[in-house]
């Protein structure tokens, strides 16, 4: 087949393949087995929430078909997934459900009739039908309805295993193999009772319970639903001066393309015309349109605002920001957290355990009673309620439902082990630059000499380096354009503006009695040119011990005059602290966790920002290269139980230390490097995002000890109470159905979460 080329790449080590006929647990066990023992294959593991498989191998080592033979072999059907196939499978639930509906509906009405007596009967009312009505009602609802119980009941018998299925087929047909036997060996006499209702209303349930499963997990899938309804069919390209509508596979990098007004964004690209406000909620979280201008990024699936944009391709296909969103939720949805594996071991022996103790009651019942109608369904019971199909979902929905609800607030999860971790995060390293600051110089101050103003003194700063790239000279120019106050002063006249390499920039102030030489830089050009800083010197000592960056502005006559030059004043800079970090930092406290800033500036800097956001501790001047080992030795420092140490950082120089802690976090507006290094990604680089990501952890990490905890319980406790002859098959697969569809249901209840503080 064509497909078998996918695993003879290089860097081809994972394959997911798309599952169909599992039902419990113990099919996704049985399946991961047979997938294991394919020559070639490192590891596999079964998702049977999301029916899909993911399987690493050797590069080159093994072909698709063998893997798709080696389930086919186990009794369950196997096909290469598709990125796009989680979006349309979650499409093509509710048709699925519906179908299903309509058997449940036929069975029950089928049932009803068989039902009706035994409820009729507490009131003094005999409605019970004659033997044979009761056979032909019961017979389609157990060969026609529960003919799937059959057919995946004998494949896993066939693989020399069992599932559900094995053990309602093995449960109904005994009920209703035990009623037969009554009807032909003693006739249709009045008053003889038959268990058709038994068999044909447990068929029922289990159906109802499948039913309603289905539906529910189709609201765990929403996430990448949403997502997936986000690309666009069609992209308006421009080329040679004429708009043509394109199918997107067909736009390729470096097409331009046009967005209208209140249009969804179709490509990754860079803004080459217009201005506008584009709509980034479902890809970032953001709930503020977020301003684009030219040269400003734009993603894929944004929708755009008021005004009309040309755009240049720089993304298509699997490479856009969505799709890769897409791929990660997929991934962390179809991932096994840790803890699963506790769940693989009991299912891989639950099937046998359980027949085991069928067997075991029927003897135990008819030996001893002689009674074996009853113990015929005593034994019925205890494999109908015996199900595992809850154990098998208890884990899988939980996950799937808090990675979807995280997606959507711009926390995105990559695998379910990060998930499963964060939820113990004791301590927080923060790298600094860009991410509990903006990652570029701001203007903090500016101070002017005695007799001088200071909004001239920013005007004049501006004038003279508005058309220089350094970042300083930028953040002098931004700060001037976005304060009203400036925009009513007269711009300073200048002119032979000239960049002095490592010293500064100079340029010839016009001014009515004589041209003036402007010129800003550092404190050693100042001393090179013989300015007298004067108080100023004292106050630019105070902003370099906090770590900011000082620039001096100083003036003089022009040459011959003998007028020495003047200091005008100065300009401090440095990283502002992004807004909202001290309330992120505030919320780890309350959720227990200590916070460290781990920084290669200079430990005045570090302090300066540790001390205005609430940090609990500051290693400052590490380089890239100790990040990590000072990771470890927070972690070794900690007391037992505490010491799960998250990193947030966004450099390539913080991956390293991404990798090195337990949980890694990295921030969307940073590096590749670092967000690939990293279990979670955030999609905005908002510092409040990171004690959102652990508290939605706790509580899907709670709902799944909550899921296991009613999984284990309604067998622990159900499994003896059938044996004991206390429950009816009736009430063990109304107790088996509402296993399952709790278990779905506590971990939907997840969709409602928020960030704590509206992050």
């Amino acid at each position: 087949m064509s497909t078998d080329h996918a695993l003879t790449e290089p860097d081809a080590t994972t394959l997911a393949l798309d599952i169909g006929g599992m039902t419990c647990a113990a099919c996704a066990t049985r399946v991961e087995k047979s997938l294991r023992k394919v020559q070639g294959v490192a590891e596999a593991g079964v998702n049977l929430a999301t029916e899909v498989a993911n399987v690493r191998v050797a590069p080159g080592a093994v072909r698709v078909s063998e893997l798709i033979a080696a389930v086919e072999a186990a009794g369950y059907e196997a096909r290469v997934h598709r990125e796009a196939a989680a979006g349309e499978a979650a499409a093509a639930m509710p048709a699925r459900a519906d179908r299903g509906g309509w058997w449940v509906a036929g069975a029950a009405l089928l049932s009803l009739p068989l039902l009706a007596p035994m409820l009729l009967a507490p009131f003094g009312i005999d409605a019970m039908l004659p033997g044979w009505w009761q056979l032909l009602l019961a017979a389609p609802v157990q060969f026609v309805f529960g003919a799937r119980f059959y057919r995946d009941g004998w494949k896993a018998a066939r693989a020399l295993g069992g599932n559900m299925d094995l053990l309602v087929a093995i449960g109904t047909s005994a009920a209703f193999g035990l009623s037969l036997y009554f009807l032909l060996v003693h006739g249709d006499g009045h008053g003889m009772h038959y268990y058709f209702e038994a068999s044909a209303v447990v068929i029922t349930l289990v159906l109802l319970g499948k039913w309603l499963e289905a539906r529910a997990k189709r609201r765990t899938v929403d996430a990448i639903r949403a997502l997936q309804a986000l690309r666009p069919d069609t992209a308006r390209v421009v080329a040679a001066g004429r708009e043509l509508e394109l199918p997107i596979a067909q736009v390729a990098i470096g097409d331009e393309v046009l967005v209208r007004p209140g249009e969804r964004i179709p490509v990754d690209g860079i803004v080459v015309d217009g201005l506008t406000h584009v709509d980034e909620s479902m890809l970032t979280g953001e709930s503020r349109p977020v301003t684009k201008q030219p040269g400003d990024a734009v993603a894929g699936g944004s929708i755009n605002g008021e005004g009309l944009l040309r755009l240049r391709t720089t993304a298509v296909g699997t490479e856009t920001v969505l799709a890769r969103i897409i791929r990660m939720v997929e991934d962390a949805q179809a991932a096994k957290a840790p803890i699963q594996r506790l769940v693989d071991r009991v299912s891989a022996v639950f099937v046998p355990v359980v027949l085991g103790i069928g067997l075991l009651t029927l003897l135990g019942w008819g030996l001893g009673t002689g009674d074996w109608a009853q113990a015929v369904l005593n034994a019925v019971s205890v494999l109908v309620i015996a199900c595992p199909c809850a154990l098998g979902l208890a884990t899988p929905t939980a996950i799937m439902a808090g990675t979807g609800v995280a997606a959507r607030h711009g926390i995105l999860i990559k695998d379910a082990q990060a998930l499963e971790l964060a939820h113990a995060v004791r301590a927080v390293a923060f790298d600094k630059t860009g991410t509990l600051t903006v990652g570029q110089p701001g203007l903090l101050a500016a101070e002017p000499a005695a007799g001088v103003d200071r909004a001239a003194l920013l005007a004049l700063g501006a004038a003279v380096q508005r058309g220089s790239e350094h970042p300083l000279a930028k953040a002098v120019v931004r700060a001037v354009d976005e304060d009203p106050a400036h925009a009513a002063l007269p711009a300073p006249q200048v002119s032979g503006i000239r960049a002095v390499p490592g010293r500064g920039v100079s340029a010839t102030l016009a001014q009515p009695d004589g041209d003036v030489e402007v010129f800003i830089g550092s404190r050693g050009w100042m001393r090179e040119r013989d300015v007298a800083l004067g108080a100023l010197a004292a106050q630019a000592d105070t902003h370099e011990a906090a770590g900011r960056t000082v620039s001096f502005v100083a003036a003089t006559p022009a040459a011959g005059t003998g007028v020495p030059a003047r200091a005008l004043g100065l300009f401090a800079f440095g990283d502002a602290i992004k807004p909202g970090a001290a309330e992120a930092i505030a919320a780890l406290h309350r959720l227990g966790v200590r916070t460290v800033l781990l920084t290669g500036d200079n430990a005045g800097a570090a302090a300066a920002v540790a001390g205005a956001i609430g940090l609990d501790e500051v290693r400052a001047q590490v380089l890239p290269g100790q990040k990590a080992e000072v990771i470890e030795a927070l972690r070794a420092q900690a007391p037992a139980g505490a010491r799960v140490v998250a990193m947030v950082g966004d450099g390539v120089n913080d991956a390293p230390a991404l990798a090195a802690a337990e949980v890694g976090i990295a921030m969307a507006t940073g590096t590749d490097v670092a967000m690939h290094t990293a279990g979670i990604t955030l999609m905005r680089g908002d510092p409040a995002l990171v004690p959102a990501a652990i508290d939605v952890s706790r509580r899907t990490y709670a709902k799944i000890r909550q899921n296991l905890f009613w999984a284990f319980v309604y067998n622990v406790v159900g499994i003896p109470l059938a044996a004991l002859g206390y429950l009816s098959p009736v009430i063990a697969g109304a107790a088996m159905a509402l296993s399952s569809v709790s278990v779905v249901t506590n971990a939907l209840t997840l969709r409602g979460w928020r960030p704590p503080g509206g992050a």
